[in-house]
């Protein structure tokens, strides 16, 4: 074990679900010696953002700071932390651990997904493998990656934690909520989402909210967020005394994670019920007031279920890899378009749980590992794993770099990289996805847990 007064940990993020993923997991960690750097990029999160990511996070926001990339490297060697979280699409995660090899004092680092990782996808492991611990947050992801792995020549360390948007402990539930959770958890074998004190009861506005939870990436197609904008819309004809709340991550001018190409507030009608509303408040802040949540695939409906809210994870489109909803598979949350319209909500089955996301407190080890490997660093006992050169070389690393980075790198190698590199790099994309069209691969097989070719998404960090 580590000394009383803590070891200093560091992450580091950009984009507003890594921000919130960061600040949760590292204020879940008693005893130590947080901070999170946010790294300034096209996909930085807002200070309105920031603010939404770090509400209910346990992170005290004096711990946070906002930097651009070229003082990423002087602020850690002169703060030498014990430890540094990776929090970041891929390339970004690769790019940090470039700053990392540079330092004279180097750090255990550790890296993850912010939400459900089901499928597996080769591009997460590939970037984050030379990272020294891999986070993740079930035990069926912990098989899908290792048979990733497996298959790729891939290996790398992984570690259980509880996904931090499922820990209850500090969120305190109305009586018939806790009732539904803790009956949820006794058949479960006692995940940790019940372990709560059953007598700290508040008490909340009425629960009548149907609260949908939007995706950029998931559904692709215009037609089928459309569809999904009309059943909104019918919800909230049908049933004038609740809310409709569409749940967006990004205002007007503000970048998220992933990219959106056709978002709800152009898709709703101008035109609409008084009770269809839009909210950029917090998942945690939409949730106290839900009666049931909908969504394709988000780690919303997690999020929910530890709040004993019911959900829907919408099927109407199908289930299938690209839909990112093959996870629900066996939950007993799947419905379609008319459950939402009637709200007929679920709660998830028992035997799901423990396998997704909702295992018991003390299977979660990803912090007495990183303690481990933080004293095999000490002890000059724990290699580095340092990522290597890009093969096109100097040109190809200011393409990495100004790829990430975007108008933030101002470097003449960056603007000469992105001016030959873009168009290649997009001709590559349209090859790689006419090839997966034939086939659709790993994508396509409905019997694994992880896919190997690139993801069908079109979603690049430059915007």
């Amino acid at each position: 074990m580590m000394p009383a007064n803590g070891l200093r940990v560091v992450a580091i993020a950009d984009a507003d679900s890594f921000v919130k993923w960061a600040a949760s997991l590292l204020g879940g960690v008693p005893g130590i010696r947080p901070h999170l750097l946010v790294v300034r990029t096209p996909l930085t999160a807002s200070v309105a953002q920031e603010r939404s990511a770090l509400a209910g996070a346990g992170l005290d926001p004096s711990a946070v700071s906002r930097i651009v990339f070229g003082e990423t490297g002087p602020w850690l060697e002169a703060q030498r932390p014990d430890v540094v979280l990776l929090a970041g699409r891929g390339p970004f995660v690769r790019l940090m651990g470039r700053v990392i090899d540079s330092l004279s004092h180097r750090p255990v680092t550790v890296s993850g997904l912010p939400g459900m990782a089901i499928p597996a996808q080769h591009g997460a492991l590939d970037y984050r493998r030379y990272t020294d611990l891999l986070v993740l947050h079930s035990h069926r992801e912990e098989r899908a990656f290792a048979e990733l792995g497996r298959r790729t020549g891939v290996r790398m360390s992984t570690a259980l934690a509880t996904l931090p948007f499922a820990r209850t402990g500090e969120r305190m539930l109305s009586r018939e909520r806790a009732g539904v959770v803790a009956g949820l958890a006794v058949r479960a074998g006692g995940v940790a989402v019940a372990e709560r004190p059953e007598t700290r009861v508040t008490v909340r506005p009425p629960a009548k909210d149907v609260v949908f939870a939007a995706q950029a990436l998931v559904p692709v197609g215009r037609e089928e967020r459309a569809e999904i904008a009309a059943t909104l819309v019918r919800a909230a004809e049908a049933d004038p005394g609740r809310r409709i709340v569409v749940k967006l991550r990004a205002r007007p001018g503000e970048s998220e994670t992933h990219l959106e190409r056709d978002p709800y507030t152009q898709l709703l009608p101008s035109r609409r019920p008084e009770n269809l509303v839009v909210s950029y408040d917090s998942m945690a802040t939409a949730l106290q007031t839900a009666a049931g949540l909908v969504t394709v695939s988000s780690t919303a409906a997690i999020e929910a279920v530890a709040q004993g809210v019911p959900v829907i994870a919408l099927d109407s489109f199908g289930v299938s890899k690209s839909l990112l909803n093959t996870v629900f598979v066996g939950s007993g949350l799947l419905g379609g378009r008319s459950e939402v319209v009637s709200g007929r909500f679920r709660h998830p089955h028992p035997d799901w749980l423990r396998d997704n996301y909702f295992h018991p407190e003390a299977e979660s080890t990803w912090w007495e590992r990183v303690e481990q490997l933080v004293a095999l660093r000490r002890a000059g006992s724990l290699p580095a794993r340092r990522v290597p050169s890009a093969r096109g070389g100097t040109l190809h690393e200011a393409w990495h770099r100004a790829s990430v980075l975007g108008r933030e790198d101002r470097t003449l190698t960056g603007t000469l990289a992105l001016a030959a590199g873009a168009p290649a790099s997009k001709a590559v994309s349209a090859l790689r996805r006419r090839r997966e069209a034939s086939d659709g691969g790993t994508w396509a097989d409905a019997t694994t847990d992880y896919t190997i070719e690139p993801n069908p998404f079109q979603d690049s960090i430059r915007r």
